[in-house]
């Protein structure tokens, strides 16, 4: 292992000193993304100072719905270099990378209704994970023509990993470096790429941390869960899920039951506050959640599959349990948990204000639940200002009691009374009205049925298909 290391060690050093490119390390907090940094850490810091000429950025893509006990880690780790890199002067630069507040899990679940992620349905790691970390990578390479990535791949890992990356060293314009599928300018190091997982571990256990986090205490945290491997930085839709990983979001529905996370809460005590995490994780991912989503697809399309509509976003009802959930949540592990999860945020306020937003103005959810579901859920009154001072939110609430009086059970009249409501008074407040038919039609064209059962016929017809009850066509 020693001559190893020193071999590799001098091959980072000449690389580095090559040309003048940046390098951008990813960093998850998991062991190969640890070695991978310590070792270019290592490298630099046997460098004469003034051949430290070329920045190297650490890079690591927060969430914001990592294992909290993982995101703590990675947080920690990102300032303990920050100030280690400054006292040992070295040219590395660390960046916490968060998704867009539009792109968000709750944001996107929540607010505008996506169903949990599936593997045919994977709408969450493009916004959460690839474009952070491509957004700052493209911003690198526009800057200075090209960026080197140093990444923790390894080939043991999976054969459909080794197949990849096999497949791009065929590509390589120099020793060692290959070109990135999907980033132009970019090329990719993988120092460990041909390291085991044992082989990992006795260079993380023989040789110390750099900057001062504990590669032991590393280790208690990959023991305490049943699965040994993480997320690393994800740049493509080629990478595989990482929902088996312990490493992954806590919210993660890509695999049937997060045995990771399972086993963190099982095997320490201290971890018990997770719990509600756990519970609210198992309660996204169910078989069958046709009950909790609207018939209709997100732009009120129908669409048939299997002689059923295929189910749309969730429905008012299931986004509004989902958030009560998630705040109950965070209010149970804020007020049980340990003094260090005291102030965890499972939410963002940004998020919440965004949400309430998009349910009033874009699903014309005039009554705006949210800020009452807030206080109910936490206690406190809800962070945020009246949403819109031209609306009337009493009158509002005024109109949907006495819609609900008149409407009855019937809740696809009530839904569409309440849009065109939405619509007439949007309009009704602008100087122009162009588009005001078009608004109109829109809401009825997706509210114009009774039921689901009725919204089949209509799409069957649609389709030219025979009415099953009376064997002609409509």
């Amino acid at each position: 292992m020693r001559e190893a290391l020193r071999e590799l060690l001098e091959e980072i050093r000449e690389l580095y000193l090559a040309d003048g490119v940046p390098w951008i390390v990813g960093y998850s907090g998991g062991k190969d993304s640890t070695i991978t940094l310590q070792l270019v850490w290592m490298a630099l810091a046997g460098l004469p100072a003034e051949q430290r000429t070329k920045v190297v950025h650490v890079i690591s893509t927060d969430t914001l719905v990592e294992n909290p006990v993982v995101a703590a880690w990675a947080n920690r780790s990102l300032e303990a270099m920050r100030t280690a890199a400054a006292a040992q002067q070295l040219p590395i630069e660390p960046h916490r990378l968060t998704p867009a507040l539009d792109d968000t899990f709750w944001v996107n679940l929540i607010g505008r209704g996506y169903a949990a992620p599936r593997p045919k349905f994977r709408w969450c790691t493009e916004r959460l994970k690839i474009k952070p970390s491509n957004k700052f990578i493209l911003d690198v390479t526009n800057k200075f023509g090209q960026a080197i990535l140093v990444l923790g791949i390894r080939k043991a890992e999976s054969a459909v990993r080794r197949r990849t990356m096999e497949r791009h060293e065929k590509g390589r314009v120099r020793d060692r470096l290959s070109p990135h599928g999907s980033l132009p300018g970019s090329l990719v190091y993988s120092p460990v790429e041909a390291w085991t997982n044992d082989e990992v571990w006795m260079a993380l256990m023989q040789y110390e941390n750099p900057w001062g986090h504990s590669n032991k205490d590393l280790l208690a945290m990959y023991r305490g869960a049943s699965a040994d491997s993480e997320c690393p930085l994800v740049v493509d839709t080629s990478t595989p899920s990482c929902g088996d990983s312990r490493m992954g979001c806590w919210t993660c529905t890509m695999v049937d039951q997060d045995k990771s996370l399972q086993a963190m809460v099982t095997n320490d005590e201290e971890l018990d506050w997770m719990r509600p995490l756990l519970s609210l994780r198992d309660a996204l991912d169910i078989e069958d959640d046709r009950h909790l989503r609207d018939f209709r697809r997100m732009n009120g399309k129908l669409t048939i599959h299997r002689d059923r509509l295929v189910h749309g976003p969730y429905t008012q009802a299931a986004r509004e349990d989902w958030l009560r959930r998630l705040l109950t949540a965070q209010t149970t592990i804020r007020r049980r948990g340990p003094d260090y999860v005291r102030d965890i945020t499972l939410i963002t306020d940004d998020e919440l204000h965004l949400i309430r937003r998009i349910w009033v103005f874009q699903k014309h959810e005039v009554e705006d639940n949210l800020p009452a579901l807030y206080e109910q859920a936490t206690g406190e009154p809800f962070p945020g200002r009246p949403l819109d001072e031209t609306i009337a939110f009493n009158a509002a609430q005024n109109m949907i009691e006495t819609l609900r009086e008149v409407c009855g059970d019937d809740e696809e009249e009530f839904l569409r009374a309440r849009a065109l409501l939405e619509v007439e008074r949007i309009y009704n407040s602008s100087t122009r009205r162009a588009g005001l038919y078009d608004a109109l039609e829109k809401v009825l064209m997706k509210h114009g049925f009774e039921d689901e059962e009725d919204a089949l016929t209509f799409a069957r017809f649609r389709r030219g298909e025979p009415d099953k009850e009376q064997g002609a066509l409509f």
